[in-house]
């Protein structure tokens, strides 16, 4: 067993439950002492580990944030359970352990320390989505959004709950966060519950698309549109212009004009931050949009559209996904 976690290093299945005292199995762990969560640890995995009846989630490392689905692998979620303990951190900064899985349990060139160590989990926010289950079916899900900190290399487990509660209230007090980033707006079309299926499949293909791909894919579906003169900026993670293009003869009205895209391949949500960078990056008279396979939050789409600033479009990922099916894009395999 282990009295330290370390960043990046390689813990067994064993290890984990038997030295944070949390149980054996499933993605939420909690180390209860009367009640009260003393510690949590989440357990994730890379995409393409396991088939979708195994692992249907849409768990997602990026930049520094993980999107984590609750716990639940068949029909609707509920905040109920594990999963609601997980949101008492804002109020109690109980510690949150991440471990990512880098190798399937079937692979037999591995041993037993498959759990890499991601480090403390802050909680963000909590929203809810749409996934296909195990069995394929359409369902609500709950996801969580949770800041990793690394700075904190070595975590001795017997200063583990200070440490804890001092990385948590240095980061919200020196964090620039917007309190409306918090409430992600849930934009899908209701009454045509019907399709959410058919933008389910096609939003997971879209999920699992590199990020480089994905602005390749918004090219090519833009030019399907009816845009001239699209192409894909330089690479970059600057937060600025990924594609540029011109309103083609079907969006008469617009025709000629520049429009220049912000392309976000994400699971976690867009905020306000994005939005902004985006229209500070545009070129005189152009027209801006983001389009994500993700969701806005609140912040973003006030952003998007505040009074005296140039509007910027906000295309989600039901949206984008609707538009794919709606204009017979054929995806590549």
């Amino acid at each position: 067993m282990f009295d330290a976690l370390v960043v990046g290093q390689l813990f067994s299945n064993e290890e984990i439950f038997k030295s944070l005292k949390v149980s054996n199995a499933g993605g939420i762990r909690l180390s209860l002492q009367d009640r009260a969560v003393m510690r949590a640890v989440v357990m994730t995995s890379v995409q393409g580990l396991h088939g979708t009846g195994e692992n249907p989630y849409h768990d997602r490392l990026e930049g520094g944030i993980l999107t984590y689905t609750a716990a639940g692998k068949i029909g609707q979620q509920t905040l109920a359970g594990v999963n609601n303990r997980l949101i008492e951190q804002a109020t109690f900064n109980f510690p949150i352990h991440g471990f990512v899985l880098v190798a399937s349990r079937r692979d037999a060139t591995v041993g037993p320390k498959r759990w890499k160590y991601l480090g403390l989990l802050e909680y963000l926010r909590h929203y809810p989505d749409t996934q296909l289950d195990a069995d394929g079916k359409v369902r609500k899900v709950w996801l969580f959004e949770f800041k990793i900190h690394r700075d904190q290399q070595v975590l001795p487990l017997a200063d583990e709950a200070a440490i804890s509660s001092r990385i948590l209230l240095d980061s919200r007090r020196n964090g620039v966060r917007h309190r409306d980033d918090d409430e992600i707006m849930d934009q899908r079309d209701h009454q045509q519950a019907g399709d959410f299926e058919r933008i389910e499949r096609v939003r997971g293909r879209l999920l699992a698309m590199e990020p480089r791909n994905f602005e390749f894919f918004v090219k090519d579906l833009l030019i399907h549109c009816g845009y001239s003169d699209v192409c894909v900026t330089k690479f970059s993670a600057d937060g600025g212009v990924d594609v540029n293009a011109r309103a083609g003869g079907r969006i008469w009205i617009f025709e000629n004009t520049l429009v220049q895209v912000q392309a976000k391949r994400w699971l976690h949500s867009v905020g306000r931050k994005e939005v902004a960078e985006l229209r500070g990056s545009l070129q005189p008279f152009a027209k801006g949009a983001v389009i994500t396979t993700s969701h806005f939050s609140k912040a973003a789409i006030n952003e998007a559209g505040e009074d005296g600033k140039s509007p910027i479009a906000l295309v989600d990922g039901f949206r984008l996904s609707r538009v794919v099916i709606e204009e017979n894009f054929h995806l590549a395999t």
